[in-house]
């Protein structure tokens, strides 16, 4: 049996830690957990370690996450991934998670986010229902779900129609869209950060390759060189996932005891502290997710 003990693992050779050894307990302490998040974006803890194949900050690695993780088997305590599973094909999904399952120890437990593709059918059901009725706001509703639903998979250009929708002045029905994108919506409306010379720098080789693909394939060619370095960079949605599907994933690559639980809600030792699926002040940073964790036996 393994105690946890929450706060700081100071308390490690303390009377009451040697009592539960005495017993036959492992004591955890959880400065002394091991985080991965993978994927992380901007949203990562510097007490983790971070992967992306952006860098955000100095607390993030760049790695591919195609390729195999650069850890030992059973390294970490707990595994992250948030709205990146479905930036993969099923096959390329399902390698990934058994990626996770093998840098995990036993008894260590994977958390996921992705969205939530029995809430969006149900609520684009319900929209295409009232939209039915004439209802104004219903019909902004079922525009914005169809959106949802189909815009990330099909998009050719960064953003999408889902960008161009929540940059209406004034935007319809702003309360609704604000509950299904949360945090996500003030990073979709906001300016860029960097500087516009910082901009152009990071933009170079992208424009010299175009350059060279113009060169090479004639502008006739060169819309399908443009969209098929859009439709591999990662931004468009390969697979989606349902309480049921996600659970069978995590289950067929070995993971136990898959539940779907809340965005503040988790085993990990100090969940909520990490604000990685929460905002610091306690609000869902993308409403619209399902979350599920696992274990490894």
């Amino acid at each position: 049996m393994n105690v946890l003990v929450t706060g700081s693992s100071g308390l490690i050779g303390s009377e009451a830690v040697e009592h539960f050894d005495r017993q036959g307990h492992r004591v955890i302490g959880v400065d002394n957990l091991r985080f991965l998040n993978l994927g992380c974006g901007e949203r990562f803890h510097p007490d983790w370690v971070n992967l992306d194949l952006h860098l955000a900050g100095p607390a993030v690695r760049r790695w591919d996450l195609r390729d195999e993780l650069p850890f030992a088997d059973g390294f970490f305590d707990v595994v992250y991934h948030s709205h990146v599973l479905e930036h993969f094909h099923r096959a390329e999904g399902l390698r990934l998670l058994k990626q996770c399952h093998r840098v995990l120890r036993s008894g260590g437990t994977i958390r996921v986010a992705v969205p939530d593709l029995e809430r969006i059918a149900r609520l684009y059901l319900e929209a295409l229902e009232g939209s039915l009725t004439g209802d104004p706001a219903w019909r902004a509703r079922y525009e914005w779900m169809l959106l949802e639903m189909y815009d990330q998979t099909v998009r050719e250009t960064s953003g999408g129609e889902m960008l161009a929708y929540v940059r209406r002045d004034p935007l319809p029905e702003a309360g609704f869209v604000a509950a299904r994108l949360g945090g996500e919506l003030r990073r979709m409306t906001a300016p860029p950060a960097s500087s516009p010379a910082r901009r152009s720098f990071s933009a170079l080789p992208s424009f010299v390759l175009r350059q060279i693909a113009r060169l090479a394939l004639g502008r006739g060619r060169l819309r399908a060189y443009d969209l098929g370095r859009f439709r591999l960079s990662g931004e468009v949605h390969r697979w989606m996932y349902d309480r049921y599907s996600l659970a069978r994933s995590l289950e067929g690559v070995g993971f136990a005891g898959a539940e779907v639980v809340g965005a503040a809600e988790s085993r990990i030792p100090g969940w909520a502290g990490f604000h990685l699926d929460t905002e610091p002040d306690g609000s869902v940073y993308k409403p619209d997710s399902l979350y599920m964790e696992a274990v490894k036996p």
